[in-house]
């Protein structure tokens, strides 16, 4: 089974300043709160060390992530790569009149029992700590 996630926000924020953001692989990292640590490579890769809660998974686990595409200051795709899923994800910025339409979607394809599940569950959370951490790294509130 392959999990899909699409989630709309609206931020009252310039794109450029939001693409600061989303453009970023440690602060991308930093806002998923299963990843435990990361490191970003010179060459534009970066190693995302995450720590699933389910039984099959009891130790960190790097995902291997890098950029497929990348227009900024409207789109970016990556894709994070394990021996438990693997995972892509898109950003996509629009303009707005109040702002920046940030358009997140996410697959994840498990090769574990129980990855998908997870991640079924917890991408809507995630998502919600996306906004969170872009919000607070641009200065505004929740809304």
């Amino acid at each position: 089974m392959v999990v899909r996630v699409e989630r709309v926000v609206e931020v009252p924020a310039p794109r450029e300043q939001v693409w600061e953001f989303i453009s970023d692989p440690a602060k991308r990292a930093g806002a998923i709160s299963v990843v435990e640590d990361w490191e970003v490579h010179d060459d534009g890769h970066a190693t995302w060390y995450v720590k699933l809660p389910i039984p099959l998974v009891d130790r960190r686990i790097a995902f291997e992530t890098e950029e497929r595409k990348r227009e900024e200051p409207r789109y970016v795709e990556f894709t994070g790569s394990s021996k438990v899923a693997h995972i892509v994800g898109e950003h996509e910025l629009e303009e707005t009149a109040e702002g920046t339409r940030l358009t997140n979607r996410f697959v994840v394809d498990g090769k574990l029992p129980g990855v998908e599940r997870f991640f079924s569950r917890n991408l809507g959370d995630e998502m919600d700590n996306l906004e969170a951490a872009i919000r607070a790294d641009l200065g505004l509130t929740q809304p």
